[in-house]
């Protein structure tokens, strides 16, 4: 494609390439989440691992050593938490007996205050049982895809450590040799930003972990270190996250506890955490070199779940974050590279000052006929 080609037609190439490539990768999920995860954890553990090699480990050895130093760490938050998920367990019987009286309640508020038949509703729940059976469906194939990860993440985490060598090569090679300074720049700053988001978001994490749990210990709400560490996970994903993390404490006050107060504070609460997490920790702490706007990033996210689901949430934010780099780097991209990010320019061009008079239409008129009678006597 030329650049005398007409602009429908590359707009139009454009487009197909786009849809096609977002159809594969609908298309290849269950391959490619698992590949990405793993991706963004090799470059995370990299460090460790380079710092075991110069130790002289031989480089299986050293690989084989990172992950088990990250499994010893995950397991170590999973041992905490587990006497919480099995009360959690155990207590189930109760609070689902609980859950059934609220409900019954409500159903008698209902046909009480608005005259909706307890039949009525009934078969409003019934129709969005059904409805919600492809839904549960997509649950537990993403219960069973979290178990596949489990397995795939350390093999394929394992085999990018060992041939980073390789991909380093062939990226290098695939390129002219003009573009080796480009690419190193490109690889360089997308390993710190990845980096440097990952390593940030975990610490966020786990302050926001803490303030939640103490928030949820301090107004009596069960299994509080349990839905502080869960809400801290969901607060992962930007934007969306956070609205969700508030939905579980809520609930489980409502089954446990009479009343409406908890919840009230509990609301309160979350959103001062919300606040504090907004405007203290994600600019302090998630210091990722590339910086992306709130506009793109909540489409970024909403668009990932669209594409990938929960995993696509949490890996959107990253790859719009190695577009930039990428589009920054090139010179025919650099506009895209702009509007993904939060830099907001002072003025831009074709802007007119508040002093410029825009001419109305008899003025262009009389331009035109003074220039018109110039290449006539001309």
């Amino acid at each position: 494609m030329t650049a005398s080609e007409p602009f429908y037609k590359k707009s139009t190439l454009v487009l197909l390439g786009i849809i096609l490539l977002v159809y594969v990768m609908h298309i290849l999920a269950d391959i490619l989440v698992p590949i990405a995860f793993s991706l963004l954890l090799a470059i995370l553990l990299n460090p460790l691992n380079s710092r075991i090699m110069r130790m002289k480990v031989p480089t299986v050895l050293s690989i084989l050593l990172t992950l088990l130093i990250a499994v010893i760490i995950l397991g170590i938050i999973l041992y905490f938490l587990s006497a919480q998920i099995i009360q959690f367990g155990e207590m189930m019987p109760a609070l689902k007996l609980k859950f059934t009286q609220i409900l019954t309640d409500l159903q008698n508020l209902l046909q009480t205050k608005f005259g909706i038949s307890i039949q009525k509703q009934t078969q409003f729940l019934k129709d969005t049982a059904s409805s919600g059976k492809a839904l549960v469906g997509q649950t537990v194939s993403s219960v069973l895809g979290v178990f596949s990860l489990l397995f795939l993440i350390p093999v394929y985490i394992f085999l990018f450590l060992l041939y980073k060598p390789l991909i380093l090569n062939f990226l290098f090679e695939v390129f002219s040799t003009k573009n080796t300074h480009s690419v190193a720049e490109i690889l360089h700053e997308t390993k710190a930003a990845i980096q440097s988001y990952i390593v940030g978001l975990l610490i966020e994490a786990s302050i926001v972990a803490v303030l939640n749990s103490v928030a949820l210990l301090i107004l009596g709400v069960p299994y509080a270190i349990l839905l502080g560490v869960i809400g801290a996970i969901l607060n992962m994903i930007p934007y969306v996250g956070g609205l969700i993390a508030i939905t579980l404490p809520v609930l489980m006050a409502t089954v446990t506890q009479d009343g409406y107060s908890t919840q009230l504070f509990i609301i309160g609460a979350y959103l001062l955490i919300q606040f504090i997490d907004n405007n203290v920790l994600v600019p302090r702490i998630v210091s990722s070199k590339v910086k992306i706007n709130a506009l793109i990033s909540v489409l970024a996210v909403l668009l990932g779940g669209a594409l990938w689901g929960v995993s696509g949430m949490f890996l959107s934010i990253p790859l719009v974050a190695v577009l930039k780099i990428i589009f920054d780097r090139i010179e025919d991209l650099k506009p895209w590279g702009r509007i993904l990010g939060d830099q907001i320019p002072d003025s831009y061009p074709g802007q007119l000052s508040p002093n410029t008079r825009v001419p109305d239409v008899p003025d262009r008129m009389e331009k035109y006929v003074d220039a018109e009678d110039r290449n006539e006597k001309g």
